[in-house]
């Protein structure tokens, strides 16, 4: 799936755009399949807002977004659905764990909500041991730290079928060891599906070979 842009500007950051340059606001942009891309931007110029406009789940920007050849106020709620379910995977800034389920329950929550699951079961504990959290997938999701919630967070997105992994400072409270690992994890994961990924982050980082980098 290729996801275009098109003189997209956030309404709510018009002025401050204006402000400054910016390589996504307000230009044409294409993410290829496949590709890599890192999101370099300091805190308040929209990296998150971004996340959630290519996801389509804000619509307050002027301009065009296109995914797969159309574009996002065209697709059907069933189609933004499927899209949501096999092509694109997220890990927001947020997390969006439900505090109330079990590290392992909001992990199974996504990888069984297609009727063929892509990763058997086990898989869950494969990838939590790979990330050093094995010890609190029993744990309510509110009991976590902050990087054990990130992990499992990261876990969570790579359960169900993607086409464009999409990470809105995955790392931001883990420390090298743990980022390394989950880096490792999550670009294994996007090479073996022939998946784009997109990452958004403050600095630059030697964990991953992008084929572009954008300054938001």
């Amino acid at each position: 799936m290729q996801i275009e842009l098109s003189a997209v500007v956030p309404v709510p950051l018009r002025d401050r755009i204006r402000e400054r340059p910016s390589d996504i606001w307000d230009r044409t942009v294409t993410f290829r399949p496949g590709q890599f891309v890192k999101i370099k931007a300091p805190s308040g110029t929209g990296k998150t807002t971004l996340v959630h406009y290519l996801y389509h789940i804000r619509y307050d920007y002027t301009g065009t977004i296109t995914a797969g050849g159309k574009p996002w106020g065209q697709y059907s709620p069933a189609q933004l659905a499927s899209v949501r379910q096999e092509a694109i995977s997220v890990v927001f800034q947020d997390l969006r764990l439900f505090d109330q389920l079990t590290a392992e329950e909001n992990i199974e929550l996504k990888r069984v909500m297609i009727p063929q699951p892509l990763y058997p079961a086990d898989k869950i504990r494969e990838f939590a041991e790979l990330l050093g959290v094995t010890h609190v997938l029993q744990q309510s999701a509110a009991t976590l730290s902050y990087g054990e919630r990130q992990r499992i967070a990261i876990i969570r997105a790579l359960m169900q079928p993607f086409q464009w992994l999409m990470m809105d400072e995955p790392f931001s409270h883990l420390d090298e060891a743990n980022t390394a690992k989950a880096a490792k994890l999550v670009e294994q994961e996007c090479r073996a599906r022939k998946a784009g990924f997109i990452l958004t982050d403050l600095d630059h980082d030697q964990h991953f070979t992008y084929d572009v980098t954008y300054q938001l």
